[in-house]
């Protein structure tokens, strides 16, 4: 792994980013979104529009260059008059044709939307972190990074040069990347967690050790003097900031990385206890089982099996295994 866990946790949830879309509205509109399960993102590339998420008590007024995130888990309102009846996204994406669906005339406002994907066993370690909106708004230091990034992605998706298609999915990841970062910087205001952590300038240190080489047996010592704090005040500092105790961090992380290990390499349990630190194959084992309620060697088996199922096979249990999964990672 590298000293940068911000970019670590990413490749370990497989974060996909993709523009779905842009829409380009004039007169009056509004279409209602259902809960997408997957994260998604939009800018505001020209005029303004209203954001109404469902189960929260105020809409919110979405201005040029503003940008929102939602993690997915509720369905949303996004027009210019909200008390309008508001017509079914889908339907209306559906039946328009080309690059940019037009509503009314579409001189008013135009926007970008795009999804993430994640690996369904892992996403719920960034998803679980996120409010029911990020709101990076087009006054923030992350905005004007934002709005090239728009612009960039908008002309390549009008344009017909080579490795247009390629080019514009590299420009949402990202786009989604900095969406993250604009979060980040208000980590003094985020519920405890990793996230919270990443954006405090002591413990970073810490996190970094502890990522860069998570099979080192850390000392909370050593891990106190790496953010220049004392061994008591960086102990209750953490704990506080990110949620739990900094070994108990390292002891998660250590199996987040065992989960992905057994399901994409061919690496023996005991090289991998080994590398994640244990003294032996059975010590980690056990702390494997404590964590994902199942032995290295049946969890390898069953994502396994999982993952060679057909896309269009056993669909029911196929998507209730993906949930036990999920929950198993938590």
């Amino acid at each position: 792994m590298s000293n940068d866990p911000f970019s670590d946790v990413l490749r370990l949830t497989e974060a996909k980013a993709v523009v779905s879309g842009s829409i380009a509205a004039g007169g009056t509109w509004a279409l209602r979104f259902p809960a997408p399960h997957k994260l998604k993102f939009t800018a505001v590339a020209k005029g303004s529009c209203w954001l109404r998420v469902d189960g929260q008590r105020n809409a919110v007024r979405m201005e040029e260059g503003d940008v929102f995130l939602l993690p997915g888990r509720d369905g949303f309102v996004l027009g210019n008059n909200l008390t309008a009846t508001p017509k079914d996204a889908h339907s209306v994406l559906r039946s328009k044709a080309g690059t940019v669906t037009k509503i009314g005339d579409g001189s008013e406002c135009l926007v970008l939307a795009g999804m993430v994907s994640l690996d369904p066993a892992s996403g719920a370690l960034l998803t679980d972190v996120l409010p029911a909106l990020v709101h990076v708004r087009a006054g923030s230091p992350e905005a004007s990074a934002l709005r090239w990034i728009v612009e960039q992605i908008l002309r390549e998706r009008s344009s017909t040069l080579p490795g247009a298609s390629i080019a514009a999915a590299q420009l949402a990841q990202l786009m989604f990347i900095q969406i993250l970062r604009g979060h980040l910087s208000n980590s003094g205001t985020l519920p405890s967690g990793w996230l919270r952590a990443l954006g405090d300038d002591q413990l970073i240190r810490a996190l970094r050790l502890m990522h860069g080489e998570p099979g080192r047996p850390w000392r909370l010592t050593q891990l106190a003097k790496a953010a220049g704090m004392s061994r008591t005040s960086f102990a209750v500092r953490f704990k506080s900031v990110a949620g739990v105790a900094p070994l108990a961090y390292l002891a998660e992380w250590r199996m987040r990385l065992a989960q992905r290990i057994l399901r994409d390499e061919d690496t023996s349990v005991f090289r991998l206890a080994e590398s994640l630190g244990y003294a032996s194959e059975s010590a980690f084992s056990h702390a494997f089982k404590r964590v994902t309620g199942t032995g290295p060697r049946s969890y390898r088996n069953s994502a396994r099996l999982l993952a060679a199922m057909p896309d269009d096979a056993l669909a029911l249990p196929r998507k209730r295994s993906r949930a036990v999964a999920a929950q198993a990672a938590r």
